[in-house]
């Protein structure tokens, strides 16, 4: 230990905690690189894109956001767990990256619950029941009857298996003792088909159909949360419809990887919360029936902690492996 510092009576941790505060004190002092597990251009590309530009506004400092999609967010993920732990590299984290996917595969090269410091939730979707205008149901009691009398005529748009409107609708499966056809889309997005009517439904977060539900190209028949959202007043719960353990919601969130200062995690979480204050980005998220949120590390681990249980148990139950 430095000899100044030992004549002043300070410990070894007493040392490295006025190191780490200094540290925190100056951050940040140049970019700050956020690593988003998914493609440029996609929806939560931009909702990356505007958090990075109010992170830019409270920090003082430039936010950007480093795109590294492929393989499921798997070569994003990897790379921003093997990032130089300084607080200058951070991490999109989702629903699919940190809660589906270290269930779908048996190797994986990070280890989702170790390998990242949670900072703060960003915001969560409500995932609808979206269906065609077509479908001879418009709640989901009818969509029960008629999937009982006529299994055949209803069939289930997914992103293919293991996505997660196929893992949505397996848990909307058992929750509601239904079975369900399920029609994967691997690469081509289904929403054509399902405003066609070629496909009857798809679970999915509300972002992409919400222009459609306004317009009555789509029909929401049900939308998860504990209450009615705002945007879609008219549209009832899951619970209300009497699926009461269906709670799937599509989140994001921003995370550190594992070994960044605490002191430093901790006013990101403070500016994480200070960005979701925006109006006009809360505003934005609400229209396609979301929530922009912003909480503390402890909170947003325990959140992450609970929902990868939930999806385990889906996982388990559809009997879903990707290796």
């Amino acid at each position: 230990m430095n000899a100044f510092f030992r004549s002043l009576g300070f410990s070894a941790l007493g040392v490295a905690m006025l190191a780490t505060g200094a540290h925190a004190d100056d951050y940040p002092a140049r970019a700050v690189r956020i690593i988003a597990p998914f493609a440029a251009g996609t929806g939560p590309d931009a909702n990356a894109r505007e958090i990075a530009t109010e992170l830019t506004k409270v920090l003082g400092q430039t936010v950007f956001v480093d795109n590294r999609p492929g393989a499921s967010g798997i070569i994003g993920t990897e790379a921003a767990a093997r990032a130089t732990p300084d607080g200058y590299t951070l991490y999109i984290g989702t629903t699919s990256t940190l809660s589906v996917v270290p269930h779908l595969y048996s190797k994986l090269p990070f280890d989702a619950a170790k390998d990242f410091t949670p900072v703060s939730l960003l915001g969560i979707l409500n995932t609808g029941l979206i269906a065609t205008p077509k479908l001879p149901a418009n709640d989901v009691p009818g969509l029960l009857a008629l999937m009982k009398s006529k299994p055949d005529t209803v069939n289930v748009a997914t992103q293919g298996p293991g996505s997660y409107s196929h893992l949505s609708g397996e848990w909307f499966g058992f929750s509601a003792n239904a079975k369900l056809n399920f029609v994967p889309y691997n690469s081509n997005s289904p929403y054509a088909d399902l405003l066609a009517g070629q496909v009857q439904l798809m679970f999915d977060g509300l972002p992409a159909a919400a222009g459609n539900i306004r317009a009555g190209k789509l029909k929401l028949l049900a939308i998860t949360g504990k209450q009615r959202h705002p945007t879609f007043p008219n549209v009832p719960t899951f619970a209300e419809a009497g699926i009461t353990d269906f709670e799937p919601i599509a989140w994001q969130g921003l995370l550190a990887p594992a070994g960044t200062p605490k002191a430093i995690v901790d006013k990101l979480s403070e500016a994480m919360r200070k960005a979701a204050q925006s109006p006009e980005l809360a505003e934005k998220w609400r229209s396609y029936g979301g929530e922009l949120k912003g909480n503390t590390p402890a909170e947003f681990a325990a959140f992450i902690e609970a929902d990868r249980a939930k999806w385990g148990a889906v996982v388990r139950k559809a009997n879903v492996k990707l290796d």
